[in-house]
């Protein structure tokens, strides 16, 4: 463009894709056109390979011309958006290194209007305005022309299009918010049933409307909404309305003035993991009345339930904590010790972890000393009323960590022993039922009908099940799904058959009742029971089983809920399966017998969660060059195996343990090395060190050469992150030695990267650079994107700090390419935000912004609270130079808010993000002459420093 000023152009994408000029429309010609300058506009200074391009626009449908559609398009773009006389080298496109580049400088979109007006929204209804929080929030929603990117194909316009729908949704529902708190509630009730309609299953909107309607004079209206969505929950997912729901109920129903016209007060998320509470508790009214019993005011009642196995001391603490819940509003905990379980015990410091995780949103590393976890078990609930159940305790070393600290709390503890040691109010010993409560509990579920026909048959049948709950259960069980079968037939049979195994209460044995309801399964439910018995987490979804046999998701699904059925496995929760341990333990021992069919299930279980660990690992396909790669689904997506991996939790561990265990040693291997990145991320450094140190010990009988190699990586990565130098230092010199014997292009590459970062960390950048060229030549001959990314980001750094700026920048932009070939926003995001620092020196703020505001928007999608506070906090210093310290002030404090998500137990660079954070802040308040709260923030950062030295 020369000396020529570029066009200012708007780009509307929240409906019919138009660009303007002023006044006027520019015509962008077909779909496909404007789908290809929306790909490069919604990733805002990012270079955009041509293959990529291909695939955001026609996904799995690739034009027949290939990439040479691509300059027709984008030299018509270049018609409409570039002054004319421009040449290519000074257009708003940019060809550069295979793909293009959108120069975003001249630009305006009414996605950033809309993001503006919404930040405005809340800032107002923070600061108590929600008439100006509703004002805001309508000129956002004004911006909306129908659908966005109207009428755009391809698989990247879909995705951008539902999320700008989802965006669209949540400020109308915040502007409703504000509607109903200011009493103007007409306003929102017809947009309110609109959205309830499409969304059924929203609970907080359904609570949203019912006070809307309560507020109108409608109460009977309300109370309808309330019965109809209890009604869905109940019949489509076997569930119950939830908290919100069920508190904006009750105050409609005692006429509370909280709900008329303003919100109810914000309730703490309260967790429930109380088990399901099937059919009715007979012959336990006078226990269950001495449990749920007052308890003293101002302590911690615990009260103890022993006797032998199968005598029911599981349901009644489950019934008791039910009928208690609702006096502990902080929540009802739920956890099994295992102590007579075939699976290892579940010690105090693990059952420690878990109950952390599961009153926290916090998923990183928490301490493995017990007396540490003890500390801080006792800080997080001294302020709570928590209800907690802990099932099958071995003895009170088990238990007594567990308690919580907070006055009002009740612990219910089932074991089979008492446990003396235990300083508990209240000890209760479970007996066998008596013979009429047997037969009332078999008739409860066979039917008073059919019982009455066979009344000596029914005792009969009691006394052979010997008053045990859960044999009486499973024998009615089978008269239930026999209704051919008389009583005295099933009495024939039981009298006819061993009933001693390993399901014992003392001398006496459930395993024919068991053993029954196997014999009685179709083939297909069968052989499903007997995968089960080796699948190497105690709970699972549909998908392990599915795999396990070879099935869709909705047949294995069929087979999970008949097995349900037959009490054999259990649905603690929707989608969510286990087997009790007793029946897993049977499970086990057929699966056995058959060997040939476990090892194919068992190695399929194990191939779906190293599938799982692959695919959601930022290091890419090739990051993993040897073993199986990952199959076609169920896993599309990272996010997809992400997801799917959450919902294991700990139990992830596990599962390298059951493969080393059962002689898969090349799957115990694969799995450590595909679960670093995953539990790294998370700042689960003490997982990752377990399943790596399970898989070492069992390496020699590995038959892929290159896992020792990676073995030593894996565990030098993980210490370089929790900054343990030496340690780091020990496993990168093992993986030299191995080595010089058995050399690796592609580990060895990931060795000198790693000993780079190391050098970098330790403040020695002449050696990181040399160590991170040599990982980078290295990387590149064997095609490993994540490995050569880092090398350039760590390269880069170093550079950075060693003051060679444009050498940083460099290095940065070619880490670039590398990362978007990963596809991956963490890494992206972190060039991006390196290579603003650069900027930020080099006084080009305009650069740094822009790259910072996209990495900001990559962090933020896969959850980074850390790069995103770095990333913030550089956006407001940019701001800050560029003349806008009141814009910087808010970012800073944004950078806090994200800060204040990561945990000092899991994150080493805590307090040098909140120093940092704290002195820009403080730099942007002199900036704006607030000197107070300028020496405030200088002054925690002093405080923050001190404490830091003292802890280390």
């Amino acid at each position: 463009m020369g000396a020529q000023q570029p066009r200012r152009l708007r780009l509307e994408l929240l409906g019919p894709v138009r660009l303007w000029h002023g006044d006027d429309p520019l015509p962008l010609g077909p779909v496909r056109r404007q789908a290809v300058l929306v790909a490069l506009a919604l990733r805002p200074g990012v270079l955009v390979g041509h293959q990529r391009l291909l695939d955001s626009v026609w996904g799995d449908e690739p034009p027949k011309t290939g990439r040479s559609v691509l300059p027709s398009y984008v030299y018509a773009l270049r018609q409409v958006l570039d002054v004319p006389g421009s040449g290519p080298e000074s257009s708003l496109i940019r060809g550069e290194r295979g793909g293009y580049r959108l120069v975003t400088d001249g630009f305006t979109f009414d996605m950033t209007e809309f993001a503006e007006r919404t930040a405005a929204a809340r800032r107002a209804r923070t600061a108590g305005d929600p008439a100006g929080a509703a004002d805001r929030l309508a000129e956002a929603l004004a911006l909306f022309d129908g659908e966005p990117l109207a009428g755009l194909p391809g698989p990247f316009a879909r995705q951008e299009r539902e999320r700008l729908l989802n965006r669209g949704r949540d400020a109308h529902v915040q502007r409703l918010e504000c509607l109903v708190d200011l009493g103007r509630h007409d306003e929102a009730l017809d947009d309110l049933a609109a959205l309830c309609a499409a969304a059924p299953y929203d609970e907080p909107l359904a609570a949203l409307r019912m006070r809307a309607l309560y507020a109108g004079g409608r109460q009977g209206e309300a109370l309808t909404v309330f019965a109809d969505v209890s009604r869905l929950l109940r019949t489509e997912l076997g569930a119950s309305p939830g908290d919100t729901l069920g508190r904006v109920h009750e105050a409609i129903l005692r006429g509370d003035p909280a709900v008329l016209p303003g919100a109810l007060p914000p309730a703490r998320r309260a967790v429930n993991e109380l088990p399901g509470d099937a059919g009715r508790l007979i012959g336990r009214e006078a226990e269950l009345a001495r449990l749920t019993g007052a308890a003293l005011p101002g302590a911690v009642t615990v009260r103890t339930v022993d006797g032998p196995a199968g005598v029911g001391k599981s349901a009644l603490v489950v019934r008791a904590a039910r009928e208690l819940s609702a006096d502990h509003p902080d929540g009802c905990l739920f956890v099994d010790l295992r102590a007579h379980s075939t699976r290892r015990r579940q010690t105090p410091v693990r059952a420690l972890q878990r109950l952390l995780r599961t009153l926290s949103t916090d998923t990183g590393e928490l301490p493995d000393e017990l007396d540490d976890l003890v500390s801080v078990w006792r800080t997080v609930t001294s302020g709570l009323r928590l209800l907690l159940v802990v099932d099958d305790a071995l003895d009170a070393d088990q238990v007594r960590p567990l308690l919580p600290a907070g006055a009002g709390s009740r612990v219910l503890v089932a074991g089979r022993r008492r446990l003396a040691g235990l300083d508990a109010d209240l000890r209760v010993t479970l007996e066998p039922l008596k013979a009429d409560d047997s037969v009332s509990l078999l008739a409860d579920i066979i039917g008073e009908r059919r019982s009455s026909r066979e009344p000596d048959a029914i005792r009969r049948l009691a006394g052979l099940c010997d008053g045990l709950p859960l044999a009486l259960r499973l024998a009615g069980s089978r008269l239930q799904n026999r209704a051919t079968w008389t009583v005295a037939h099933l009495v024939g049979r039981m009298a006819g058959e061993d009933r001693l195994g390993e399901l014992n209460a003392g001398d006496r044995s459930v395993e024919t009742a068991f053993q029954m309801s196997y014999d009685h399964l179709l083939p297909e439910q069968r052989r499903a029971f007997r995968a089960l018995g080796v699948t190497p987490t105690v709970e699972f979804d549909a998908l392990t089983p599915a795999a396990m046999l070879g099935l869709p998701g909705a047949d294995a699904e069929v087979l999970l809920d008949g097995l349900v059925d037959t009490s054999l496995v259990q649905e603690p929760r929707p989608g969510r399966y286990r087997l009790h341990d007793l029946v897993r333990a049977h499970a086990q021992r057929l699966a056995k017998a058959d060997p040939g069919e476990t090892t194919g299930a068992r190695e399929a279980a194990l191939r779906l969660h190293l599938d799982a660990a692959r695919t959601a690992s930022d290091w890419g396909v090739h990051g993993f060059p040897t073993g199986p790669r990952p199959a076609e689904g169920p896993f599309t997506t990272w996010a997809d195996a992400q997801t799917w991996l959450d919902t294991a939790g700990s139990e992830l561990a596990d599962v390298v343990a059951h493969a080393a265990s059962a002689g898969d040693t090349d799957h115990a291997c694969w799995l450590a090395e595909a679960l670093t990145d995953y539990f790294v991320r998370q700042g689960r450094y003490h997982e990752a060190e377990t399943v790596m140190e399970t898989a070492l010990a069992h390496v020699d009988g590995t038959t892929d050469p290159r896992m020792p190699l990676a073995l030593w990586n894996c565990l030098g990565y993980t210490a370089i992150h929790q900054r343990r130098y030496d340690r780091a230092r020990a496993c990168l010199d093992t993986t030299l030695r191995l080595l010089a014997d058995r050399p690796d292009a592609h580990e060895e590459s990931r060795t000198r990267t790693a000993m780079g970062a190391m050098a970098l960390s330790l403040g020695d950048a002449e050696s990181a650079i040399r160590h991170t060229n040599d990982g980078l030549a290295l990387a590149r001959s064997t095609g490993s994107d994540w490995v050569a990314a880092t090398a350039l980001i760590v390269r880069g750094l170093s550079y950075y700090f060693d003051r060679q700026n444009e050498e940083a920048l460099a290095s940065f932009a070619d880490a670039l390419p590398h990362a978007e070939t990963l596809g991956r926003p963490r890494i992206l995001g972190r060039a991006l935000s390196c290579a603003a620092d650069a900027h930020l020196r080099l006084g080009r703020f305009q650069q740094a912004k822009r790259q910072l505001r996209a990495a900001v928007v990559l962090v933020d999608q896969v959850g980074d609270f850390f790069l995103c506070a770095r990333s913030l906090t550089r956006l407001g210093t940019a701001e800050q130079a560029d003349g806008d310290p009141e814009a910087a002030i808010a970012l800073h404090h944004q950078a806090l808010r994200q800060h204040h998500a990561l945990s000092r137990l899991t994150e080493p660079s805590y307090d040098w993000l909140e120093m940092d954070i704290r002195a820009r802040l403080g730099h942007a308040y002199l900036a704006t002459g607030r000197w107070r709260q300028a020496e405030r923030e200088f002054q925690t950062v002093q405080d923050t420093h001190a404490r830091s030295k003292a802890d280390r």
